[in-house]
């Protein structure tokens, strides 16, 4: 029962080369930065990431990038990370562009054993239609396009109602960063940085765990565990004073400072 591994080199040592992996965070909170730099330093390559965004150019998913390990990424948001957008452009790497809120769905479904499910986000649009470029060639010409999906209409609320078919997702790892957690792999998150960890640990089927703070069996309430330890296969603990970044910093200037003296 005791999931802990002693460094996130360990962690992550028997991922291969190939692999997918679900990774957790919104832009730059919640990363599992340290799993992703045991990644970076171990080599591997030629990866499929699915996880809401890219990070940015010198941080979280960015890093592995900029590397040249990540060979597709399926997403829904990659505005701020410019060397995203040059690779993707240039033909080096192939996306899959998801609306967020059915990505989340997608990792959900994965997770909880269901194959698909259809959902009202995309109809009428190439996200439905088919058509997306999710690789170019060295030209700019659409080397590999998305594929048309099943729409289908059924009856809400006496009116009828088109829906896309959205298959699941699942993948071989799942990397997440967790506030704390417990040697069975009981996983508490901080706020916001809870985002889309649950889902990308539960869609995993390997899933590795980072956690800031390490606590014996028992000492969480059952009542505030996030993630049960069901979900998770090994724990790796990093310390409360691992480095934090923030994605976009904006600051209000306040009116009345001059006033005040």
């Amino acid at each position: 029962m005791d999931k802990v591994v002693p460094s996130a080199a360990e962690a992550v040592a028997d991922v291969p080369d190939g692999a997918s992996i679900a990774v957790g965070g919104f832009g730059l909170c919640g990363n599992p930065v340290a799993l992703i730099t045991a990644l970076l330093e171990r080599g591997t390559r030629d990866l499929h990431v699915v996880s809401n965004n890219c990070g940015v150019d010198d941080w979280g998913l960015g890093l592995l990038l900029a590397a040249d390990r990540i060979r597709k990424i399926t997403a829904s948001y990659v505005g701020e990370n410019k060397e995203f957008a040059r690779r993707y452009l240039a033909g080096e790497l192939e996306v899959e562009l998801t609306p967020q809120g059915t990505l989340a769905e997608k990792l959900r479904a994965g997770g909880s054993g269901i194959a698909a499910f259809f959902t009202q986000t995309g109809v009428g649009t190439q996200v439905a239609e088919g058509g997306l470029p999710q690789r170019y060639d060295a030209d700019g010409g659409v080397a590999l396009a998305s594929a048309a999906k099943e729409v289908r209409t059924f009856d809400v609320e006496g009116e009828p109602r088109e829906f896309v078919l959205e298959q699941a997702i699942t993948t071989d790892v799942a990397f997440v960063h967790a506030e704390v957690g417990d040697r069975y792999g009981n996983l508490v998150f901080h706020r916001s940085a809870r985002n889309f960890s649950p889902l990308a640990a539960m869609a995993g089927q390997l899933c590795i765990a980072q956690v800031e703070r390490l606590v014996e069996p028992g000492e969480l309430d059952p009542d505030a565990v996030h993630l049960p330890g069901v979900f998770v296969h090994r724990v790796v603990e990093v310390g409360t004073d691992i480095e934090k970044r923030i994605e976009r910093r904006t600051v209000r200037t306040d009116a009345g400072a001059g006033e005040r003296g």
